[in-house]
């Protein structure tokens, strides 16, 4: 199954609306994105200081705009306003994620894209909800939706994620709206138009630490890697051989192998018997399995803990995944004017018969 039937025109720019695009594109829709002549999506400029100056994309315009066809076009100016509507005669999907009033001052209100083709789903994001006339940034959802405050060490202060996470789950929202809104006009014969706001999308995925507070009243708090319902969860431990490993106990079956394998006396310790009492006992826990992690080598305590399906990982640099044979099959790359780029793809399903 593919989507080479449907037509998307992208009006959106940084990374939410973007990556939409991109995923319906590798699903083989053609997605035309439109930039504006002289300010085009802001990412291009994006640029770290390892990338040629001269280029007109940047890594981060690549990392979510991928297999479009690249349009310029003026809004306010009537010739290619009119270039714009004769593409929206045509398409399915239009994404967006304009300012409050916007739609309005370019004349591409929902009225008038329907009025132009009644069965347009229109997709847009907004960052606070359609009333708000705020510019919001992914650093501004992780504010205000409290991830930066759970997000660190304890005594760190608050801390924003790496990623633009809030974007990314903004995004798969729209995905998911999108996907809906087309088998809805499929089986009812109806065009809608969705929409998703990142602070909508943030607090949504608080999924676990909002229901710890909505049912507990307790506020969480920065536990750095630690997990606030589960120990050992998330604590690093160095081996012998000076590599980096952390285990994620779920389950005492978990516990009493991991304590097996490291050769841990402590399963009948009445200070670590249940779950509960390991989170509560969690920095001797962690001090006494560091005293025997420390004593072998990695792949001794990892091979052993596999073969035994405890989850446990080694601490990986971004350039160890992605030259890993794991994440060959997920990079896309192509050019786009003129120069070379890649990408991991926004696929992350396969269909399997």
């Amino acid at each position: 199954m593919n989507l080479n039937q449907i037509n998307v025109i992208d009006l959106s720019t940084v990374l939410a609306g973007p990556s939409v695009g991109t995923f319906l594109a590798e699903l083989g829709a053609k997605v035309t994105k439109i930039e504006h002549p002289r300010l085009p999506d802001v990412t291009r400029s994006w640029k770290q200081e390892a990338e040629e100056s001269t280029n007109k994309t940047s890594a981060y315009f690549s990392s979510i705009n991928y297999k479009k066809n690249y349009l310029k076009l003026d809004l306010s100016n009537e010739k290619d306003h009119q270039e714009l509507i004769e593409k929206v005669k045509l398409a399915d999907i239009l994404i967006s994620n304009f300012k409050k009033g916007d739609d309005v001052k370019l004349s591409i209100t929902d009225t008038i894209l329907r009025k132009v083709n009644p069965n347009l789903i229109i997709a847009k994001i907004t960052g606070f909800g359609l009333d708000s006339d705020r510019v919001a940034y992914d650093l501004i959802l992780q504010a205000e939706s409290g991830f930066m405050s759970i997000n660190g060490e304890k005594n760190s202060g608050p801390l924003k994620m790496p990623v633009a996470l809030i974007d990314v789950l903004a995004a798969h929202q729209l995905k998911e709206a999108i996907l809906l809104a087309l088998l809805h006009r499929h089986t009812e014969g109806e065009a809608k138009t969705v929409h998703v706001s990142l602070y909508d999308a943030a607090v949504c995925s608080l999924t676990n630490q909002a229901s710890n507070y909505l049912m507990t009243k307790n506020s969480p708090e920065r536990l750095g890697n630690l997990h606030p319902n589960i120990a050992p969860y998330g604590e690093i431990f160095k081996t012998k051989d000076d590599k980096q490993i952390t285990f994620a106990i779920g389950s005492n079956r978990h516990f009493i192998d991991l304590c097996t394998t490291l050769k841990l006396d402590i399963t009948e310790d009445p200070h670590f018997a249940t779950n509960q009492l390991r989170v509560e006992n969690r920095e001797k826990l962690e001090t006494l399995i560091q005293q025997k992690v420390e004593q072998m080598d990695s792949a001794q305590v990892t091979n052993k803990l596999h073969q035994l399906n405890v989850p446990c990982a080694f601490i990986k640099r971004i350039n160890e995944v992605l030259e890993s044979k794991m994440s060959q099959g997920l990079i896309r790359s192509e050019f786009i004017d003129g120069e070379p780029t890649s990408r991991i793809t926004s696929v992350g399903f396969k269909w399997i018969d």
